[in-house]
């Protein structure tokens, strides 16, 4: 008896120093993160703002500045690899950095926790996957331009980056889609539905979302044109995603032709980029 007493105060010893040490480590980065943030922005940065992000410069200034913190402690906190041999300079880390951050503007959050790495090949490039054929599954290698993996990683190519930042208003941002899979995953489920506020906000998504995505399926099935790139059909997954793209760079017209859609994703950002 007396040796079980022992060995809980023990336990109970190092379970207390883990739980201490854990939240050291907790403030550590917190101090690190503020000073990150409040950092003076590089003036080499700036300019690839100006010339690769022109969705910053819609920014409202408040915002355009906290954008730049974010910045910080992203290039600070991720780890950035070139893939297919491409060279990883700063223009690509701010550029994609910056995109990924539009998305956490406004909202409590922290900042793609599952998120490691960033991997960017210089254009489109094969990968091995699998896909239903109809009652089948079936393995091969198709193109892609990004994906999102819940366990830590997000692949862009630096080419459609570039190219997605050169029109804001075709409703396409690679950037963009990739990250908000994140969001979608940070529950660990790729199910169209991010991590919510409140409990009770998951009643009226679903409803909102689940309701137009079942409208763009039956509108791609039909053949009519949509808003919403039809990709966005897919799944619920790939729906989040698109509207997201949609939702920033079709701001406008997104908002007069699926209001509900658009106050949905409104609440979710806390951001109203219709009126930027």
């Amino acid at each position: 008896m007396t040796w079980d007493l022992d060995f809980f105060i023990v336990a109970l010893g190092v379970g207390t120093i883990a739980a201490a040490a854990a939240i050291a480590r907790s403030i550590a980065r917190s101090r690190r993160r503020r000073r990150l943030f409040a950092a003076p922005f590089p003036p080499e940065w700036e300019k690839v703002l100006e010339r690769n992000v022109p969705l910053v410069a819609r920014l409202p200034e408040p915002l355009k500045a906290d954008l730049k913190g974010l910045v910080n402690v992203f290039v600070a906190e991720k780890n950035f690899e070139g893939c297919g041999g491409l060279e990883m300079t700063d223009e690509i880390r701010v550029t994609v950095a910056a995109q990924a951050c539009v998305l956490l503007l406004n909202r409590k959050t922290r900042r793609y926790p599952r998120l490691i790495s960033i991997l960017v090949y210089p254009d489109a490039y094969l990968a091995r996957g699998v896909q239903r054929l109809g009652r089948y599954w079936v393995e091969g290698t198709d193109v892609r331009g990004g994906e999102s993996w819940p366990n830590g990683a997000v692949v862009v190519t630096w080419d459609s980056a570039r190219r997605a930042t050169g029109d804001l208003d075709d409703g396409h941002n690679i950037v963009l889609h990739e990250f908000a899979h994140q969001l979608d995953q940070e529950d660990g489920h790729a199910d169209g539905v991010p991590v919510l506020d409140q409990r009770s906000s998951y009643v009226a998504w679903g409803r909102v979302l689940g309701k137009e995505f079942a409208r763009l399926q039956r509108a791609v099935g039909r053949g009519r044109p949509t808003v919403l790139d039809e990709y966005g059909a897919t799944n619920e997954a790939e729906f989040f995603a698109v509207a997201t793209e949609t939702f920033f760079e079709k701001s406008r017209q997104f908002k007069e032709m699926k209001p509900q859609l658009y106050e949905a994703l409104k609440d979710y950002y806390k951001l109203d980029p219709a009126e930027w």
